[in-house]
């Protein structure tokens, strides 16, 4: 339990410097940190989640995809945020590509949207956690 306690308050201190970062006026220092900051919050949700399929639930997911489904078969997610998610698993692969302006902006113009689905799905889990 204490495993899945550290991923979530991981998980919570990342999305808190993303958040952070979105709060700032665009420039390319400014983009180029929200993707990183975007990776990383995006790892550390998925690898909480992780944890708490295999703690609480006791299904295995070895990928971020898997743990969408697997989440959204417990419940946690709606079929359009599942889809969301895997859009944004996507995306996440694309960072190592950001070096293209095109991709670039691509993953920043999402970053909003997908804090906003990584916050609504954390916060479900507060209660679970304890």
């Amino acid at each position: 339990m204490e495993r899945l306690k550290l991923r979530y308050s991981d998980a919570l201190k990342s999305l808190m410097t993303l958040e952070e970062i979105l709060r700032e006026p665009f420039s390319i220092i400014v983009r180029d940190a929200a993707i990183q900051r975007f990776e990383y919050t995006f790892e550390a949700l998925w690898k909480f989640l992780k944890e708490y399929l295999k703690e609480k639930e006791g299904i295995i997911s070895n990928s971020p995809k898997a743990c969408f489904k697997e989440i959204f078969s417990s419940g946690f997610l709606t079929e359009g945020d599942t889809v969301r998610c895997m859009e944004m698993t996507d995306r996440r692969n694309d960072t190592s590509h950001t070096h293209k302006e095109e991709v670039a902006h691509l993953i920043y113009s999402k970053i909003k949207g997908y804090y906003t689905l990584m916050k609504n799905l954390l916060e479900q889990f507060g209660d679970k956690i304890g």
